[in-house]
């Protein structure tokens, strides 16, 4: 590799060129190149002008990510920013590609910003735990306003260049070459027609209404979080005091944000989106697909036909009943208005959707790949298999069961190698998480195509082997049964969905419930009767008893609530429903503080995470903090429940179940693996590295 920094001279200008593929991140390399360059080209006597540009895809896209977690390493960047605008020579800078975090921090602490159309500008810091830690917070403001680098800051919001030029961040908008954009804008202020000047000599606005409504905002929708509100106070501090001050405190706000444990969650949660990428057949070459064929045209079936749309694909939607698939095709028009109303597909892609329909499976011939979206009944899916498998031979066949056993359905099928699970989550054109579940005779280019497919609907696809439940749902059925087991013993419901909302999550398990629908659970424990532990006491006792009343949530207007007014309220009938149940069960009711509930919940996430961990279901503990990161709502910056675990320790966490074990010890199991841990020291961190 060549330098990452290299200087040339023409005329008056000198140039500096950054070259660190494949994005130009800011790690110590390029840092340390800048400042030579600039020391080097400030005591070249004919130079009257410096102006930095990228090569390749970007100007500078961020941090370098092989340095989170790292001690930083001189020129920090902070030093690199002050020693640009401090410099005795004008400097510009050229954007083209990303200009993002560090990058737009050295990028704002130039005299001069030339921004080629088609670059994105922004802060993501606060998605990572911290602040933008090297002037962002005191220099944004003095360009673009306290309202505005409020809102970039604190939202991680991208823009492009016009937006850009409009809130003042950059001074000119252009097309071209980084390099021949650099050398006309140079020339520009050697003839004084593009001004420069130094952002902390900039008069900057206090504006305390707009640092009043940040403030009330955050405290609604992010009042968990720590960064955002320290950006916050980082930005209020640049109205009133000198750069120089400002950024000392800056660094103070961003290192508490370093401290806090949020900021480890949210670098973990940031990484296991590209760990779960790393499979062992990833060196397998995926099929082509070119056109997809979704059965059952259900709220999952239009779902998954409305994301496959969305990525260009053409689909053909099959559904045996005309009413059922004119439902869908409703529904699948619907979410793709919306998509284009929120922005997310532009009206003349809309327009050029490929959609057909069929009551006839004959139509999905010439389908490279077609997903299986109906009833969840094996009787029902191997005979749907089955037909697809005649209809289109060679195809890949995926099921998007939830639970069933895929080796079972496997059986169905003349070429089980060509058969995988893609277990979409609802709704599924908005749900980023797709489970690819393995079956023993899946061909590993079968499941480099699920990966493929998902990382082209802009999904995160996590490897699982086959189990009931796969990875997520095996979890959340002991997490529920917790939860119901909580409520049977007289903690109200409406108290165990505020403590895990508490907790971080968007809603709780009784809410999530009854949006569901309380059906899908029901079927699961009546499949599941004949296989139940003995020992282990029955949770579903309460829920069937909704069930058998024909209250399944939401879709029915009663489940665990009553959904009949404005605002959902307990389901009035469950206190005489909990009471016969505790009088037949000989239980005297107790109720849980939040701080029990969530660690009884928290607790058996963390105990059948690590038994899917052990049993090779999860090729990794970072692979199941990805299912709960994107497929169920887990608090981002809690990392996932292995972080969690780590957190607590295993040795804890094995007390706290041994503890729990005098209540239900049919349940409240340590598992080997945090036993080991816990006599032998280690940490599922550990094992991330190890596999």
């Amino acid at each position: 590799m060549g330098e990452v920094v290299r200087t040339s001279v023409e005329g008056a200008i000198g140039l500096i060129a950054l070259d660190n593929p494949p994005v130009n991140a800011a790690g110590h390399d390029l840092r340390a190149g800048i400042v030579a360059a600039l020391d080097r080209l400030a005591d070249t006597p004919e130079v009257e002008v410096i102006a930095l540009y990228g090569e390749g895809r970007s100007f500078i896209a961020g941090a370098d990510i092989r340095e989170f977690g790292k001690p930083p390493r001189d020129p920090w960047l902070p030093e690199v920013c002050n020693r640009i605008e401090g410099c005795g020579k004008p400097v510009i800078s050229v954007l083209h590609g990303a200009a993002l975090g560090g990058g737009l921090e050295v990028a704002i602490a130039t005299h001069a910003r030339v921004a080629i159309r088609g670059v994105q500008l922004g802060f993501p810091e606060v998605t990572l735990g911290v602040l933008p830690g090297a002037g962002g917070t005191q220099r944004g403001p003095r360009l673009a306003g306290v309202a505005a680098a409020l809102d970039l800051i604190t939202t991680s919001r991208r823009i492009g260049a016009e937006e850009a030029l409009a809130l003042g961040l950059v001074d000119r908008v252009t097309g071209g070459d980084p390099r021949e954009v650099a050398l006309a804008a140079a020339r520009d202020v050697l003839d004084g027609r593009l001004a420069t000047r130094r952002t902390k000599d900039i008069h900057i606005d206090p504006d305390p209404d707009s640092i009043e409504r940040t403030r009330e905002t955050l405290a609604r929708t992010q009042a968990h979080l720590f960064s955002p509100h320290a950006c916050v106070d980082a930005v209020e501090l640049a109205a009133a005091l000198p750069l120089e001050a400002g950024l000392a405190r800056e660094r103070a706000l961003f290192q508490a944000c370093i401290d806090s444990p949020q900021r480890a969650g949210l670098i973990h949660a940031f990484f296991a989106e590209r760990a779960v990428a790393k499979i062992p057949e990833a060196t397998a070459q995926p099929r082509p697909v070119t056109r997809i064929g979704v059965v059952g045209a259900g709220t999952m079936g239009a779902g998954i036909a409305t994301a496959c749309l969305l990525a260009g694909f053409p689909v053909v939607l099959a559904e045996r009943s005309p009413e059922a698939l004119a439902r869908g095709e409703a529904t699948v028009a619907r979410n793709l208005d919306g998509a284009v109303t929120r922005g997310k597909m532009t009206a003349e892609a809309r327009d050029a959707v490929r959609l057909a329909t069929a009551t006839d499976m004959a139509a999905l011939g010439g389908c490279d790949l077609v997903i299986e979206a109906v009833f969840e009944e094996m009787a029902v899916k191997t005979a749907v298999l089955s037909e697809i498998a005649r209809i289109c031979p060679g195809a890949i066949i995926a099921t998007n069961t939830s639970y069933l056993d895929l080796n079972v359905m496997a059986e169905a099928l003349d070429a089980p190698a060509n058969f995988v699970g893609l277990h979409f989550f609802s709704p599924a054109h908005v749900m980023r998480l797709v489970e690819v579940v393995v079956a023993d005779g899946t061909a590993p280019e079968v499941v480099a195509t699920g990966f493929a497919l998902a990382r082209r609907l802009g999904k995160v696809a996590v490897r699982s082997g086959v189990c009931d439940g796969f990875i997520g749902n095996r979890i959340m059925s002991a997490y529920r049964r917790a939860a119901d087991i909580m409520a049977l013993d007289g903690t109200p419901i409406e108290a165990i969905d505020a403590a895990v909302r508490g907790y971080g999550f968007a809603m709780g398990p009784f809410e999530m419930g009854d949006l569901a629908g309380l059906d899908i659970g029901w079927a699961a424990r009546k499949r599941q009767a004949a296989t139940r532990d003995p020992a282990a006491r029955y949770h579903g006792a309460l829920a069937d008893r909704l069930c058998e009343a024909g209250w399944f949530g939401r879709k029915t207007g009663r489940g665990w609530y009553d959904h009949s007014g404005d605002t959902p309220v307990p389901n009035p009938d469950i206190p005489r429903f909990l009471k016969e149940i505790q009088e037949a069960e000989g239980l005297t009711p107790r109720l849980l503080r939040a701080d029990e509930i969530v660690a009884r919940y928290e607790t058996a996430m963390i105990m059948e995470a690590a038994r899917v961990v052990e049993e090779g279901i999860a090729l990794r503990p970072i692979d199941v903090d990805a299912v709960f990161l994107f497929g169920y709502g887990f608090p981002r910056w809690k990392g996932g429940p292995m972080h969690q675990a780590d957190v607590i320790g295993a040795g804890g966490l094995a007390a706290r179940i041994e503890r729990f074990a005098s209540e239900d010890p049919g349940f409240w199991r340590v598992p080997g693996i945090l036993r080991r841990m816990a006599r032998e020291g280690g940490s599922f961190s550990d094992l991330n590295r190890e596999r």
